[in-house]
């Protein structure tokens, strides 16, 4: 996107330079949701077909 892996190397350092990352372990609370809907929704059988458009 930018052009070359410097240039992207260079925003990034400077874009993290004062930043405190924060990793957060465990479920997701939208992937649960979308995987509480997909379970109510059931099987669906044209998932194994593609659509032409």
């Amino acid at each position: 996107m930018l052009g070359d892996e410097v240039t992207a190397a260079a925003l990034i350092d400077q874009l993290l330079h004062h930043c405190h990352i924060v990793n957060i372990r465990g479920n997701s609370y939208r992937m649960r949701e979308h995987r509480d809907l997909l379970r109510t929704a059931g099987p669906n059988p044209e998932a194994g077909q593609s659509r032409a458009t």
